[in-house]
């Protein structure tokens, strides 16, 4: 199961050997039967994601791998699955059940040298001298490792405060925090398309209306065409305005000389990625000619609609900009294995992944040399704007 990584959640991986007691830990931990437990080797095939409330660590996947020793017929493919959730992982449970963990060794190298904070378990504690085992991880991979048995509930509670402590090493950045204070008024601009989903608003506006009442500003909203209307009962200008980057034109040429201007997109490109590379990385639209390879990577899957954003009006922006390039649109979790020959990438603003994942992206683009760049950031740069917007 290649599942798309939630928006704003932490994501829990289960990582071991076959048979180490992954899945009745997941079970254990959620408190469900969430995974199929069995003492047939190789159960667990395809990542299982389990969606949930953890207190107090608050909304989060759970992950179960399959094992990273698997040697069935599938098993090379199989861990390379494993593999592949190490690009969505936050936190790793790495369980260890017997003395020789030259395989453990191996994986803790590969979560460190991504950054990602590993909490060590040994399962199954009438099956192995605990605490010898816990003393040879901890002189030898600097592991303090906890004893836990999934089948008995022994310890859960533990694990999980080590998880929630491990949760605290990275704070949750703000979408807004570097650009306002409190008591600051912010008018939004929201435009209301067909793309928004019916009675609802979408995601990344969601997410800004909480970070700027969390931050204590005055939020004041609007759709485009009353804009003016609304600037007009305002006592005072609005310190900050957000808007949809579709429309950075017509809402620059009507704010106050004072407003800052930013978009959600632009927003999202700091929050979810690096800004600075992808400012960096828009510098390339300035040298695409016709021909040249571009990719434009979406996080939802949708079916597009008249005025799709991805699908159709930055390519069409694109286009008519820079000549008939080949255009290619990558959706969800696809993302490109070859980049030979792409000139550019143009990410989405990636509310419906969580940060690693989108800087997973960013890190494989980097290596391939290939200038990445978002919705935002591209779009104020083909319109001559990005001395006009605040990031």
């Amino acid at each position: 199961m290649n599942e798309t990584p939630r928006a704003n959640r932490i994501h829990i991986a289960i990582f071991g050997r076959t048979n180490t007691g992954k899945s009745s830990f997941l079970n254990a931990l959620t408190g469900q039967k969430t995974a199929l437990v069995s003492e047939q080797r190789g159960t667990t095939t395809d990542p299982v994601y389990k969606a949930m409330e953890l207190h107090p660590l608050g909304p989060c996947v759970l992950i179960d791998t399959a094992g990273f020793d698997d040697e069935t017929l599938l098993g090379a493919q199989r861990i390379e699955a494993t593999k592949r959730v190490m690009d969505k992982t936050d936190i790793a449970v790495l369980l260890f059940s017997e003395e020789d963990f030259s395989k453990e060794r191996e994986w803790l190298a590969l979560l460190q040298k991504v950054s990602i904070p590993v909490v060590a378990l040994i399962n199954k504690m009438d099956a192995s001298d605990h605490e010898g085992l816990k003393k040879k991880i901890k002189e030898e991979l600097g592991l303090d490792a906890i004893s836990v048995s999934a089948l008995e509930g022994t310890n859960i509670e533990l694990a999980k405060e080590k998880i929630v402590a491990a949760s605290k090493m990275e704070k949750e950045p703000s979408i807004c925090g570097h650009m306002v204070k409190a008591e600051d008024l912010v008018l939004l601009v929201m435009p209301q398309d067909i793309q928004a989903p019916k009675g609802r608003l979408i995601l990344p506006q969601v997410q800004t209306i909480r970070d700027l009442l969390d931050n204590r500003c005055i939020v004041v909203s609007a759709t485009a065409d009353n804009l003016e209307q609304a600037l007009a009962s305002l006592r005072e200008p609005p310190k900050l305005i957000i808007t949809d980057s579709q429309i950075f034109p017509i809402v620059k040429n009507i704010k106050p000389e004072q407003s800052r201007l930013t978009s959600f997109s632009v927003l999202f490109s700091r929050y979810k990625g690096d800004i600075e590379l992808f400012i960096e990385g828009a510098k390339a639209l300035g040298s695409l000619k016709e021909g040249d390879r571009v990719v434009i990577a979406e996080a939802c899957t949708h079916n597009p609609q008249d005025g799709d954003i991805g699908r159709i009006k930055i390519p069409a922006m694109l286009r008519k900009k820079y000549g008939e390039l080949d255009i290619e649109i990558v959706s969800g979790t696809d993302f490109p294995e070859n980049f030979e020959n792409i000139k550019l990438i143009v990410h989405c603003g990636g509310c419906m992944f969580n940060r690693r994942y989108v800087m997973s992206r960013i890190e494989k683009a980097q290596k391939a040399g290939v200038p990445i760049t978002n919705y935002g950031i591209a779009i104020a740069y083909m319109n001559d704007m990005m001395d006009s917007i605040t990031h």
